[in-house]
């Protein structure tokens, strides 16, 4: 399923030109799992992972929904969006937590599935887990305004429904759906067309690591810390993915309204000024607490991963592309897009409409 939110460019190749988000797209999973029917897998009641994961229904990766296929479905859509074709890129971006692989990166594959085998510009993964894709946004902007690109793709896929401590962790598990998400970024002011009026100017980014909490979430095996061939055990035990929530929280409680505060001060916007705020959809629970902890209401936080699940680094592009679909994007908004990824970090990007 491709659900494509459009704004074409007026290309502008100047050195420093502000950067503007000129196409985006994202394509969820094509099959859905509800929560009551996981229920009915695990020998429990009905409505007993949606209470303990807050999590109605999820995405989930059918037969055809490979990690790259997902990232190519969305970069044709977001490509058609800006009115461009592979030909016009000059850089590609691939964000995620998790590649198809090691080695190589995941990036050279979407370039080639995406038909730019032939052309020579660079494509290379950015991993900053769930903050990937905002981390990539911020670096096309950097290299537009270095002008050594003109348009940047920048694609995020994952698929979050592998590796989950069903056994020994449904709360944790319950969270996670696939999907994936495109964004082309370009130089000069765009013109909308599928959002008429609307425009989104890349204004400036922020990003923290307290590497204190550098063991909250990890998916320890696939790397150098286990060796598959002298340890197959210690690999296999690690194989699935872990979180320490209530640190988490801890975490966010304490470091979260002191950097939302620094974020605001440097793009010179106060607190109220904000329309919008589209948070990483990382549970139901933890977008309660991102409200109370921020000060915004309720009615300024996008907020649908009780339907989608948390889709990782796809996550914070998919949300923005959704509600610029569903017309909570008007002109004349400021968007603050802000989220946290294992490692810990905290990081958050403002878009002007």
């Amino acid at each position: 399923m491709s659900l494509v939110s459009a704004i074409r460019p007026e290309q502008d190749s100047r050195k420093g030109a502000a950067p503007h988000i000129t196409g985006i797209a994202h394509s969820l999973a094509s099959q859905r799992r509800d929560s009551v029917e996981i229920d009915v897998e695990l020998g429990r009641s009905p409505g007993w992972l949606e209470r303990l994961s807050g999590v109605r229904s999820r995405t989930v990766a059918g037969p055809d929904d490979s990690q790259e296929a997902m990232a190519c479905r969305a970069a044709g859509a977001a490509l058609d969006a800006a009115g461009m074709t592979i030909e016009d890129i000059d850089l590609l971006l691939f964000g995620a937590a998790v590649g198809r692989q090691p080695i190589p990166a995941t990036a050279p594959l979407v370039k080639r599935g995406l038909g730019g085998a032939h052309l020579a510009f660079p494509a290379y993964d950015v991993n900053a887990t769930c903050l990937s894709a905002l981390t990539a946004l911020d670096i096309a902007a950097l290299q537009i305004a270095a002008g050594r690109a003109r348009t940047v793709l920048v694609v995020t896929s994952e698929i979050a429904s592998r590796a989950l401590p069903w056994e020994t962790d449904p709360k944790t598990a319950g969270l996670f759906g696939d999907g994936a998400a495109a964004l082309v970024l370009g130089a000069g002011p765009p013109q909308a067309v599928a959002v008429p009026g609307v425009s989104l100017r890349f204004r400036d980014f922020l990003m923290e690591t307290h590497a204190e909490a550098y063991d909250c979430c990890s998916l320890a095996s696939g790397g150098t810390r286990f060796d598959f061939h002298r340890a197959p055990e210690a690999f296999a035990a690690h194989a699935l993915f872990r979180m320490d929530g209530p640190e988490l929280f801890r975490l966010s409680a304490a470091k979260l309204p002191a950097f939302i505060d620094r974020l605001l001060d440097r793009l010179g916007w106060r607190h109220d000024e904000v329309d919008l705020v589209i948070p990483h959809q990382a549970s139901p629970l933890a977008l309660a607490h991102m409200a109370k902890r921020s000060g915004f209401s309720g009615d300024r936080i996008y907020n649908h991963v009780a339907t989608t699940g948390n889709l990782i680094a796809a996550s914070l592009p998919v949300a923005l592309s959704c509600a610029l679909q569903e017309g909570r994007v008007g002109p004349g908004m400021k968007l603050l897009m802000i989220g946290t990824s294992a490692g810990v970090s905290l990081g958050g990007a403002g878009l002007e409409s």
